[in-house]
């Protein structure tokens, strides 16, 4: 876990952290940016399927953010942002140059596979991004990779590209048909269980929206393929001290934080996850608000 001390810089209105500098800022969506931050420390010990916890300034909130792509040699972390609260749009505004206050990681546990040689990546809307350094280690260990990301039309699918380059096969999908296949990923994913003839040795994971994996859960289960999903739930301070993220799963209370973010699809109670994520949405509302 890496922090530093905050000093004064003059291209922020708040106290700033050199240490965590904007290198490289990418629009990826109309929603959604691409940030590559110095942060070396985090960098260095950074594995697939970890998180951040970004704070733009003080007294702010702090937001969880996945870690979609890390050069320890380099000193970088990326991570990628879509607008949707007050903090991330605030993260959406800053530019190349300028820094956030806090960025605290790398938090959470690694993604493991579970005995497959064949492992299928469902990237919902921007959770493709959090897909991709899990895919690009599976492929570098030999496993057979294969993606179908997903959005609502073809200008919200990002990083089709990368996941082309560690992956045998990327299959978008879009509701409305604009581009690749027209319909769900959970459309896209039958078809391709129904095309291999042996589902024994594959593994399904997915990352995205909670109706998005849950639907991929409940399809995988018919298929009685093994699934892992990343789990977002409410989270506060990212240590397992506030309780606010937690999970049940195959009965048994756990952190999202210090047990997850991935955990087996099948044994995730969905209920109580919608139900506690649904918990502050008034006052997400009022925070939304001109």
């Amino acid at each position: 876990m890496a922090a530093a001390q905050e000093k004064p810089a003059p291209n922020h209105p708040q106290h700033t952290v050199s240490a965590f500098r904007i290198l490289k800022k990418e629009r990826l969506t109309p929603v959604t940016n691409r940030f590559v931050l110095d942060a070396s420390w985090v960098a260095r010990a950074a594995k697939p399927g970890q998180f951040v916890i970004v704070r733009v300034q003080k007294d702010g909130e702090r937001i969880p953010v996945t870690i979609a792509d890390f050069d320890a040699a380099k000193g970088t972390v990326t991570i990628v942002v879509q607008e949707v609260g007050r903090t991330s749009k605030l993260i959406g505004s800053l530019m190349e140059g300028q820094t956030v206050l806090d960025l605290v990681g790398p938090l959470g546990e690694p993604f493991h596979a579970r005995q497959a040689k064949r492992v299928i990546g469902i990237g919902g809307g921007f959770g493709a991004a959090a897909l991709y350094p899990v895919m690009r280690a599976l492929s570098q260990a030999g496993l057979a990779t294969e993606a179908v990301i997903g959005a609502r039309t073809r200008e919200f699918l990002v990083l089709e590209q990368e996941l082309a380059q560690v992956c045998s096969q990327v299959m978008p999908c879009t509701d409305d048909g604009s581009y690749g296949f027209k319909g769900f990923v959970t459309d896209r994913l039958k078809q391709r269980l129904d095309e291999l003839k042996d589902l024994s040795e594959v593994e399904v994971v997915a990352v995205g929206p909670m109706p998005m994996m849950r639907a991929v859960t409940k399809l995988t289960g018919q298929y009685k393929v093994a699934t892992q999903v990343s789990l977002d739930p409410i989270m506060v301070d990212g240590t397992g001290m506030c309780g606010g993220c937690r999970v049940t799963v195959g009965g048994e209370i756990k952190f999202a934080c210090v047990d997850g973010p991935f955990f087996d699809a099948h044994q995730v109670d969905f209920d109580e996850c919608v139900r506690r994520n649904k918990m502050y949405a008034h006052e997400e509302k009022l925070s939304n608000a001109p």
